[in-house]
């Protein structure tokens, strides 16, 4: 009887006279807030949870080997001997936590492979280096896209699931931008050591990225309210009709909002820089559609900054695990000046003398007022990057730091697009200063990459991420992760089995 209380949990009672589950495992009790989903007495993690809890703990002495109760909830955000009684995960479990946020890692490892493209000051080896990070690149990519589909096949609960969630279904755009990160970068490595028939392939995938970007942007909301009902035109005239407050509020609003404009974000600096290797009908082309497409994802985000504003002069910063993609919002004015400048440098190139009247007139027009205008752009993405810097100075301070989690490549990948923005300034006023910036920013942010790359590695080998509610699908926001399908079965057929069995036994 008493094994049997261990293997199922027990019920005590706290000091408010509520009942507090407690599961044990080996001996030791497990609180209700570390369990998994399912278990007896379960309850999800939250928030308030994690302050309130490190406050407590800031106090108190680590609990010796003898004790026998596991540290509170903010514990376990930090790597200790106490996660090594838990139970070990066979490899497909988790993989089942193999999110959308893993391609993070690939935009910021081809944004590395772009920034080294864009240094002006040049020596010997530095394109080989680029070419390092593009090829490592293609193969995180691969690494990508087995693991995640390996995820959708042995669990496909977890699929629908995805587009669900509050927080995973917003990272969903970052395979789009990974796949036009990959593309910019053979525009730029491969394109001048190969033949001609590179120019047109990639002038046909320009065109399906340019509308893969266009669904994954302007369509993802819709695909997430299709989903969370089942699918009728009833359904999709009333989720569409108030999307927008269904999940979201201010007061949780992080720039992460911003990603499913990301896609649109690098069409234009795609457009500049294969338009410098096409010809000339078909360079127009690319440069007036990369810039629409940059147009539209820079306003959309541009709404989106008003929000987040307005979300940090009436509420308090975000969490320190959802800091880093303060970030997200540099992006979108790095990469709008790197287009807008690179596409009015092409546009003189690529245009006759009866382009608007008079084509060298307009063309010089549009590279005088592109240069000028770029200016505020990329003042705003200096701004939004010292305020994102600023509010990580307290995570600084922190003794111990905060737990690992993928959105820590937002201190790479939005600055990427921070310091080509900068070379891209550096040469159109022919700044030898800004130019110089540049590479030290350079030097920094192929740091940042490096360092935030060791601590995934170590995260995953930690259990930090790819485990049970430690990532981005863990449960919150009302939402909790679906069961395995195989489990359902399961459970369903020792239901049936019981219910025959006692069919018998009353039949006796």
């Amino acid at each position: 009887m008493n094994q049997c209380r261990q293997d199922h949990g027990e019920q005590e009672k706290t000091e408010d006279g509520s009942v507090e589950g407690l599961n044990l495992h080996r001996g030791i009790s497990i609180p209700r807030d570390m369990r998994r989903p399912g278990e007896d007495g379960y309850r999800t993690p939250n928030a308030d949870d994690y302050e309130r809890e490190r406050n407590q703990m800031a106090g108190e002495q680590q609990p010796s080997s003898s004790d026998k109760t596991l540290p509170p909830a903010a514990g376990r955000h930090h790597w200790t001997s106490w996660d090594k009684t838990l139970e070990k995960l066979h490899w497909r479990e988790r993989v089942r936590h193999y999110t959308w946020t893993f391609f993070t890692m690939t935009m910021a490892t081809g944004g590395i492979a772009n920034v080294i493209y864009t240094v002006p000051f040049r020596f010997r080896g530095l394109t080989t280096i680029g070419v390092i990070f593009f090829l490592f690149n293609i193969v995180l990519f691969f690494i990508n896209v087995v693991m995640i589909s390996l995820r959708f096949y042995t669990f496909p609960e977890t699929f629908r699931a995805s587009y669900m969630h509050p927080s995973e279904r917003l990272f969903i755009p970052a395979a789009v931008v990974s796949f036009g990160t990959i593309l910019i970068n053979i525009s730029q490595y491969g394109i001048t050591k190969t033949g001609p028939w590179l120019n047109h392939g990639m002038f046909v995938l320009f065109w399906f990225d340019a509308a893969l970007a266009v669904l994954a942007s302007s369509g993802i909301y819709l695909i997430m309210s299709v989903f969370s009902h089942p699918i009728s035109t009833v359904s999709i005239l009333t989720d569409l009709s108030r999307w927008s407050t269904k999940s979201f509020t201010v007061e949780s609003m992080t720039p992460i909002w911003i990603f499913p404009a990301y896609p649109l974000l690098i069409i234009g600096p795609h457009a500049a820089q294969l338009s410098k290797n096409l010809p000339q009908i078909d360079a127009l082309n690319i440069i007036v559609a990369g810039f629409t497409l940059q147009g539209i994802g820079f306003l959309v985000a541009f709404m989106i900054y008003a929000s987040f504003i307005y979300r940090l002069m009436t509420q308090k910063l975000p969490q320190e695990a959802s800091r880093p993609g303060m970030f997200v919002s540099v992006g979108p004015c790095g990469f709008t000046v790197a287009a807008v400048l690179g596409m009015a440098d092409a546009l003189p190139r690529n245009v006759d003398q009866a382009f608007m009247g008079d084509g060298p007139l307009a063309s010089m027009i549009a590279k005088v007022v592109a240069n000028w205008a770029c200016l505020w752009l990329w003042g705003l993405a200096l701004w939004f990057f010292f305020v994102s810097a600023g509010a990580h100075w307290s995570c600084a301070r922190q003794e111990g730091g905060f737990p690992f989690s993928m959105t820590f490549y937002s201190f790479v990948f939005p600055n990427t697009a921070l310091v080509t923005a900068t070379f891209a300034v550096g040469k159109a006023f022919r700044s030898r200063g800004i130019q110089i910036v540049g590479c030290v920013m350079t030097v920094c942010v192929i740091g940042a990459w490096v360092v935030v790359f060791v601590l995934m590695v170590r995260a995953i080998a930690q259990k930090q991420i790819l485990w049970p509610q430690k990532g981005e699908d863990k449960d919150e926001g009302g939402f909790k992760a679906p069961e395995p399908l195989e489990r359902k079965h399961t459970l369903r057929k020792l239901v049936s089995n019981a219910s025959r069995r006692r069919s018998r036994s009353g039949n006796d």
